[in-house]
C-alpha cells in the first residue's frame, strides 16, 4: 500500500462522536469520578498492518494479515505513528517528545491523529449504552474462546452503536494516560482486550497497564482526532 493510499483509508474511517459524561473508576484506590469529554474523532477500525507499514516502513506484527490489527508495538512507537501519519497527512502533529522520552507534551490544539485518552476510549467503547459491553460477545468480539489464538482481520464483527468496530477484543488499545504515577510511574494504560483473554476480560470498563516500551502481540492501538 503506498502511503496516500493509507491516509485515504485512515481519513474515510473516523467517526465523530459527539461529547458527553462518562464515569471512571480506580479500583485500587477505591476513588470513581466523572469526566466530561468534548465532541472528539474516532477511527472505526484498529490500525492495520498495511496502514502501519505504509507509513513506517516496517511491520513488527506477530501474526500475518494485512488487515489485521497491527500489534507488538510500544506506546512509544504508538505516539510516533500518529505523529508520522499527521505529517505526512499535512496536519498538526499532537505530540512533541522531548530528548527523555517520557516528556511528551500534548498540543492540546493540533488537528493531527494521537492516541485517545482513558476517558474518550471509554466513552467510545461503551456506544451510549449503561453496560460494559455493547453486545453479545461472539457477535462482537475475538477473544480467547474463539480467536484460535491469532488476530482477525478488522471489521468481521458487529459494530458498537457509534460504528466502531472492534472495541472489544482482537487486541488491546494504547490510550495516551499514564495509568498510577504513583505506583507505576510511566506506565500508560490500554484498554479492550484481545484475541487470548477470557470473556470477563473483554469489557469497556477495565483497564490495565504496561512500561510504554513493552510491545507484545495482543496489544495494539486505534486512532483519534480533535473534532
Amino acid at each position: 500500500m503506498e502511503q496516500s493510499q493509507a491516509i485515504e483509508m485512515v481519513d474515510a474511517e473516523i467517526v465523530r462522536i459527539e461529547g458527553g459524561v462518562v464515569a471512571m473508576r480506580d479500583d485500587r484506590v477505591q476513588r470513581q469520578w466523572q469526566t466530561e469529554l468534548k465532541p472528539f474523532c474516532m477511527s472505526r477500525f484498529q490500525v492495520t498492518q498495511d496502514i502501519y507499514s505504509a507509513v513506517v516502513g516496517t511491520n513488527p506484527a506477530t501474526f500475518d494479515g494485512t488487515r489485521n490489527p497491527i500489534e507488538n508495538v510500544s506506546w512509544y512507537e504508538a505516539i510516533a505513528f500518529c505523529n508520522l501519519l499527521s505529517v505526512a497527512a499535512g496536519l498538526d502533529p499532537s505530540y512533541l517528545v522531548g530528548v527523555n522520552k517520557d516528556d511528551v507534551v500534548v498540543n492540546k490544539n493540533a488537528n493531527g491523529y494521537r492516541l485517545p485518552s482513558d476517558a474518550e476510549w471509554q466513552f467510545a467503547a461503551l456506544g451510549g449504552l449503561a453496560q460494559p459491553r455493547y453486545g453479545e460477545i461472539d457477535q462482537i468480539a475475538w477473544y480467547k474462546a474463539n480467536s484460535g489464538a491469532q488476530t482477525h482481520q478488522v471489521g468481521l464483527k458487529s459494530a458498537n452503536q457509534y460504528g466502531l468496530f472492534d472495541m472489544l477484543g482482537n487486541v488491546w488499545e494504547w490510550c495516551f494516560d499514564i495509568y498510577d504515577a504513583e505506583v507505576y510511574g510511566t506506565y500508560r494504560v490500554f484498554r479492550g482486550g484481545g484475541w487470548n483473554d477470557p470473556e470477563r476480560g473483554c469489557l469497556a470498563t477495565n483497564r490495565r497497564r504496561s512500561h510504554p516500551t513493552y510491545g507484545i502481540d495482543d496489544v495494539g492501538f486505534r486512532l483519534a482526532r480533535n473534532a
